[in-house]
């Protein structure tokens, strides 16, 4: 028996999306963090917009966004890149779709060092990619998060 091949993962920036794709991620973003997770907040934050943000989602659940995530410049001087908004429609969970994009991300960014605030109950998930508690954990608007750090894969 084969193994179904894993789902292409589709890259972007902002400014090269067509209108209804960048509708589909602004909408699962809202659907699923602000309703979902009945949290009111400006999902919306501007960082979509840097040139050198990289959105990248699949298909699935029927959808043509079924999981999503972005990286960004994390600031902080050491060429991290920051890893946020992991998120999966709800048709679309159990299909390792947030396995297919964290897969490609750190096949395309690994050789830098990655950081992310993962919502506390998803740290195991995220320790399976190699990210280590990097400080003590926080509320973000009513919900636990532990910062994160994965190091650098050798050449």
């Amino acid at each position: 028996m084969s193994t179904p091949a894993a789902p292409a993962v589709r890259r972007a920036a902002w400014r090269d999306l067509d209108p209804q794709l960048a509708y589909a991620i602004a909408r699962l973003r809202v659907d699923v963090f602000v309703v979902e997770q009945a949290c009111p907040y400006p999902e919306l934050d501007g960082r979509d917009l840097e040139p050198d943000a990289e959105h990248c989602w699949v298909p699935g659940g029927g959808l043509a966004v079924g999981a999503y995530l972005r990286v960004l410049a994390d600031g902080d001087g050491d060429g991290a890149r920051r890893v946020g908004r992991v998120v999966t429609a709800a048709p679309a969970r159990g299909q390792g779709l947030a396995g297919a994009l964290m897969g490609d991300v750190l096949a395309r960014h690994g050789r830098a060092p990655l950081v992310l605030d993962a919502q506390a109950h998803l740290e195991h998930w995220y320790a399976r990619w190699g990210f280590a508690p990097s400080g003590p954990g926080f509320l973000e608007d009513g919900i636990p998060h532990v910062p994160m750090r994965r190091f650098p894969t050798p050449p």
